[in-house]
């Protein structure tokens, strides 16, 4: 089993108590997302776990935990997203040379191989023009060149959720201007090259193989297999979109809990349910926010006589 930590929500960023909490207790529960009364309790021992992808915009907290986890055997990669977008895009996400620190700290610390930069989704508005995105992504695969092995890119998807957040920024769906779309994909290919780093697409239809831009795997069996020495046999995971490479994982994280502020992000569209779901945040529950007292004494008791879905 592969654990995703988190596409729905960044936890090492601002879960970090909590997730180690969970490793030590050697479990977690986990809401469906579409139904609340529907709990999955999820194991997690080295034994029951093949590998962890964190996918974060800052590690930082999580980094005085890794040796712990060495420690008990889990196997780990991160996804590791810096952009540099303004504030207007991002509103808490840190600086980018902070950014850009900590992730040469986490490469010196687990090995370069172990943590792939993504600049991701590019997105054009009036702040994030085709110049800017070749500005950015120079810039910031400069300080990351010999840091890293790989870097990740993808194109905003105009989901209906977040369109009316995107409309004062003069959002722009690049996915129509394929001529822009195809001279900027070039373009990073080449930057990326010059830096040393393989590029990959990410969940993206367009083919981009003429520029260098072959489709990626973000849950990657392959590359968990070289980095770890194991012999997976892992299905594609029908649970993503046609386009994602992305195999079978369970993931632990939960909408609507990550404080980045980001006006694009498909998986926080009510910046009031985040503040409500972090007041009931336990870093010390089972649940991501919520605890197990508020539950209904039924589901509390079917819990119990499940040892493990997964």
């Amino acid at each position: 089993m592969i654990i995703s930590a988190s596409r729905r929500t960044d936890i090492p960023a601002f879960y970090s108590e909590w997730f180690i909490n969970r490793i030590r207790e050697g479990y977690v529960l986990n809401k469906n997302p579409f139904n609340a009364n529907q709990i999955k309790k999820i194991i997690l021992t080295p034994y029951h776990v093949d590998a962890i992808v964190f996918w974060t915009r800052n590690p930082k907290p999580l980094m005085k935990y890794l040796d712990e986890l060495d420690e008990k055997g889990f196997k780990y990669y991160f996804q590791y997203t810096i952009t540099g977008y303004p504030r207007e895009l991002e509103k808490h996400t840190p600086h980018p040379m902070k950014a850009i620190e900590t992730f040469t700290e986490l490469s010196e610390k687990i090995g370069k191989e172990k943590v792939i930069w993504r600049y991701d989704p590019i997105i054009f508005t009036e702040y994030t023009h085709f110049d800017e995105h070749v500005r950015l992504f120079e810039k910031i695969s400069t300080h990351l060149e010999s840091k890293t092995d790989k870097v990740v890119i993808s194109f905003a998807d105009p989901y209906k959720k977040i369109l009316k957040k995107l409309e004062s920024l003069k959002y722009q769906d690049i996915l129509e201007n394929k001529n822009a779309l195809y001279e900027l994909a070039k373009t990073l290919s080449n930057i990326a090259k010059s830096k040393n780093m393989l590029i990959e697409s990410c969940s993206e239809v367009i083919d981009l193989n003429f520029c260098n831009i072959q489709h990626g795997k973000c849950i990657d069996d392959e590359l968990i297999e070289k980095l770890f020495n194991l012999n997976l046999n892992i299905d594609k995971d029908k649970n993503q979109r046609k386009e994602c490479g992305c195999v079978q994982s369970v993931d632990i994280g939960m909408y609507n809990t990550c404080a980045h502020g980001c006006s694009y992000c498909y998986a926080t569209y009510s910046n009031t349910t985040v503040e409500k779901n972090r007041v009931i945040h336990n870093p010390n529950s089972p649940f991501l926010a919520g605890n197990l007292e508020d539950l209904d004494e039924k589901i509390l008791r079917e819990i119990e006589q499940k040892n493990t879905l997964f």
